[in-house]
């Protein structure tokens, strides 16, 4: 009978329970958001590549005029 007590007193299962519960909501949120920022990235590195490149002509054109 003390054990039936003492099964029914103890919590550590609904523990679990919540941490799985928030650990598939964190799991979820980043597959939601990933792709957006992926895109966002992928772009800014375009952009970051393409001033690179324009700074580097101009560097090139600069030193063949001296």
């Amino acid at each position: 009978m003390d054990r039936l007590k003492r099964f029914l007193k103890d919590e550590s299962g609904a523990v679990t329970v919540d941490w799985v519960v928030l650990t598939s909501g964190i799991v979820i949120l980043a597959i939601v958001v990933m792709p957006p920022i992926t895109r966002a990235i992928g772009d800014m590195a375009v952009l970051i590549g393409d001033q690179i490149g324009v700074a580097g002509s101009n560097l090139e054109a600069a030193q063949s005029q001296d």
